[in-house]
């Protein structure tokens, strides 16, 4: 009976202590990790990755805004700047010019193509524009790059009934001008040239610049043209490249003719010399020795 109460009590013990120690266990690792604290966390963790994620993402899209905003404050680069500038002067100058207006195809961009090519100057891009006015007879705008704008007067190649030929050598000449620079460098100052390609973003603009290209524009256009010393080298260029030629060197010898008796002749061209220094002149620059001006004829 004895033994009983014994080993009753010793497994009595044992189930309490068994008992007595899974109850600390528990509590020991309950104290240790709060699952409920780890929710919070979580979440926390969890909001926190997901604004950071937006605030990455505001980040770029805002750098790219800056960067394309700051993109609209650049100053073209050289060969872009002279198409805008073109056409910025001749917008400005619609109503003298009188581009706009209804006019036929007179075909004049086939034969001063096959005149370019039969010189050997293939796949050049150009543009002749024509105008209603008598103001300007024909010039070459600044280029940009390989293409060329062409201006020719209607009225001025009417009253001098120029075929198409003797039209296209007169776009030849301007065509030699534009190659050279000649109009280019006249407008090209330091100024402008420090400005090619740079970024004035927070900063004023220098309208200066522009207002300036534009007084050189209309000065050169209408008042001062080209000097007897790059008339001579334009027009030296031409009748070299021609001379091989005997029909088209005929062809610019009768339309330089032609320029001279209508600038002697007729009033609304009395200008015509301050701008191109001078059909007579060119006439002697060109005529060859007696003899080889009689392989022309």
């Amino acid at each position: 009976m004895k033994y009983i109460i014994l080993i009753s009590c010793i497994l009595f013990t044992a189930v309490v202590l068994a008992e007595k120690e899974f109850k600390t266990q528990e509590e020991k690792e309950a104290s240790l990790v709060n699952f409920d604290s780890i929710k919070e966390l979580l979440k926390k963790d969890l909001l926190e990755h997901e604004v950071k994620k937006k605030k990455d993402k505001i980040k770029v899209i805002q750098k790219k805004k800056t960067e394309k905003k700051v993109q609209r404050y650049k100053f073209p680069e050289e060969n872009d700047f002279w198409p805008i500038l073109n056409e910025y002067w001749l917008v400005k100058n619609a109503r003298i010019l009188k581009w706009d207006f209804n006019k036929p195809d007179y075909g004049l961009a086939s034969a001063f193509t096959l005149l370019l090519e039969t010189l050997g100057f293939y796949e050049i891009k150009f543009k002749i524009l024509l105008l209603d006015t008598a103001k300007v007879t024909h010039m070459a705008l600044p280029t940009g790059g390989d293409a060329y704008v062409l201006m020719v007067s209607v009225p001025f190649i009417r009253i001098m009934d120029l075929t198409k030929l003797e039209i296209s050598i007169l776009l030849l000449e301007d065509f030699f001008r534009a190659k050279s620079e000649l109009f280019k460098n006249k407008i090209k100052d330091k100024a402008l040239s420090d400005n090619f390609g740079s970024n004035f973003f927070g900063k004023k603009f220098d309208r200066k610049l522009l207002d300036d290209a534009m007084t050189k524009y209309d000065d050169l256009v209408y008042k001062k043209g080209f000097t007897f010393q790059e008339q001579f080298e334009v027009t030296r260029m031409v009748s070299d490249i021609l001379k091989n030629n005997s029909k088209l060197w005929s062809a610019y010898n009768g339309l330089l003719k032609k320029i001279d008796h209508l600038v002697k002749s007729n009033l609304l061209y009395k200008d015509y010399n301050k701008i191109y220094p001078s059909p007579e002149m060119q006439i002697k620059w060109i005529t060859p020795a007696e003899d080889e001006l009689n392989k022309y004829n």
